[in-house]
């Protein structure tokens, strides 16, 4: 049994809660299991049995603890989903939702698209997201011919699901005086038919043509989602994000493409009252001279909002077939993918960082995107050592044994998402062949003693932290097949470990997050079911019944 130091108590006595009757997953060194924990203000004060946290509380503080009588059911640290974007997932939720299952051809799409059209008369844009050519019945992409039959005066946009790109109609691609002999960006793409007209499609850094005048650019520092909405629109979309993340058990977001917009909008939030949720805000590399000038090299913020560090790009998606694979795609070897920077230029934007003391995450899909940030923070670390940097590849889908070794070497972290696997995994070996199922390799990681770390990637998945922990589990698709070896896996044990106190890790929060130990702050989620006890392929049908942030409860389901 273990309890808070007397000298956290203060002379006014905090409000104190007593969790008993059930099973608390502490997720610590030992993973142990408690049958109760006391909470005095927003800290965990002890954990043990009912008696010793009774003790612990007369010790502690002169408030008589409210009981909270679990009934059988387990208590688990607060999900940690360390790479997430929750401003465009609130935007999506408004969007025309043009998913598999809403949408599995072109025609129901472009009805579905009409119809927000005639809902919404005038020049409102008209957006929708969530396809994926592979699962659309014509197994190809829209065009803007198709897309015009729904409007010829103002923008249609439907994202793609990995949020590289998507597909606008001529409308857009005439606003923005692209035609067929416009050069393609560096790092983006506007696609073009074999006889050289444009097809509506782009990728990646051709969508600043979708942000307007005043939008934020990001030119080859990544795809560009961020397309403008008012303050009081970016408001009731991060709070509705917010709902959704809070509702499946998270209370610590990385934001991993953070800019003006998306910092502009939590700042709004917190001098509202109304964040709720932990935000670690890693800012685009576009932004790091200007952070650099800032000052912001040491820890800035508190423990609701602060900057966490540079996120960059290495390669694209596997979603989009923009993911960096020299040889080609299987169906289609002209097209290669694209690298966002030359290596050169990668590694003084990864040495710049990381001589200032930043953590860098960088995405990375294909093994030649992933050895680019190998050899970057190499020789980053080579000219100026640093032991504890925490380097992190975002999504890591498809790293080499080599390149898994390198990474155990060089100290550096993957954030995967087993998510993707479950969602699109047959899609990865329909783009890049047998190779395609080692996508997300969780448990050559643990092989080779790398910390797993999962997250959503919302709004390219939903955030449902149980749903990637039976993933990672089980290996199966959503059509219930088992893509790769069974060494591919990992146990439960790692899998939660990896939504918690892993996630708490890539973020460097591990101090006050990520575990249910004496003297962190009081983030858990009471689930009806132990994900520890139940049957593999139920793990995901768990449900969240209550999610507390600082020791207050934020959710009951």
């Amino acid at each position: 049994m273990s309890f808070l130091a007397s000298h956290e108590t203060s002379p006014i006595a905090p409000p104190a809660t007593l969790f008993f009757g059930g099973r608390v997953r502490t997720v610590d060194s030992l993973n142990s299991v408690a049958e109760a924990m006391l909470v005095i203000g927003n800290r965990v004060a002890a954990v043990g049995t009912p008696q010793e946290c009774r003790e612990a509380a007369l010790k502690l503080t002169t408030a008589v603890p409210d009981v909270v009588d679990l009934r059988g059911r387990t208590l688990v640290p607060g999900f940690i989903d360390p790479h997430a974007h929750p401003l465009m997932y609130g935007q999506l939720l408004s969007w025309v939702d043009c998913g598999p299952e809403a949408a599995p051809d072109i025609p129901t799409m472009l009805e579905l698209l009409a119809k927000a059209a005639a809902d919404n008369p005038g020049d409102t844009p008209i957006r929708g997201y969530g396809y994926e050519h592979r699962n659309l019945a014509e197994q190809r992409h829209p065009t803007r011919q198709e897309f015009d039959k729904v409007s010829t005066t103002r923008e249609v946009y439907v994202m793609n699901a990995s949020g590289h790109g998507g597909v606008v109609n001529s409308y857009v691609l005439a606003k923005a005086g692209v035609d067929r002999e416009t050069p393609n960006p560096p790092g983006g793409t506007f696609f073009r038919d074999a006889d050289g007209e444009l097809t509506g499609e782009l990728s990646d850094a051709a969508c600043d043509i979708l942000t307007g005048d005043e939008g934020v650019k990001l030119g080859h520092h990544g795809p560009n989602f961020h397309l403008g909405d008012s303050k009081e629109h970016h408001r009731a979309q991060l709070l509705h994000a917010q709902r959704e993340f809070l509702s499946h058990g998270v209370t610590t977001i990385g934001d991993a493409q953070v800019t003006k917009r998306e910092f502009g909008a939590y700042l709004d939030l917190v001098e509202r009252g109304e964040l709720v949720t932990r935000i670690n805000a890693y800012f685009l590399s576009s932004l790091l001279d200007e952070v650099l000038e800032l000052g912001l090299v040491d820890k800035f913020g508190d423990s609701l909002l602060s900057f966490a560090g540079i996120k960059l790009y290495a390669d694209g998606t596997l979603g989009g077939w923009t993911a960096y694979f020299p040889e080609g795609y299987r169906d289609d070897p002209c097209r290669t993918g694209s690298l966002y920077h030359e290596p050169s230029e990668y590694r003084a934007l990864v040495a710049k960082a990381h001589n200032a003391g930043l953590q860098t995450a960088t995405h990375a899909q294909s093994p030649t995107a992933i050895q680019l940030v190998l050899d970057a923070v190499s020789e980053a670390l080579s000219v100026s050592p640093r032991a504890d940097h925490r380097h992190r590849i975002e999504h890591c889908g498809l790293p080499t044994l080599e390149q898994i070794e390198q990474m155990a070497e060089l100290g550096i972290m993957p954030v995967n998402q087993p998510q993707h696997y479950y969602n699109w995994g047959p899609g990865v070996t329909d783009a890049i062949g047998s190779p395609g199922e080692r996508f997300n390799p969780l448990g050559e990681f643990v092989a080779a003693a790398v910390p797993v770390t999962m997250s959503s990637d919302a709004p390219v998945a939903d955030p449902r932290p149980l749903e990637a922990i039976q993933t990672s589990v089980t290996r199966k698709t959503r059509s219930g097949v088992q893509l790769g070896s069974d060494d591919l896996k990992i146990d439960v044990v790692e899998a939660l470990r990896a939504h918690t106190i892993n996630g708490a890790r890539a973020m460097g929060r591990e101090k006050d997050l990520g575990s249910l130990e004496p003297e962190k702050l009081a983030d858990f989620v009471l689930l009806a079911a132990d994900p520890l006890e139940a049957p593999e392929g139920d793990i995901s049908g768990i449900e969240v019944l209550e999610t507390w942030v600082n020791g207050v409860r934020v959710y009951a389901g």
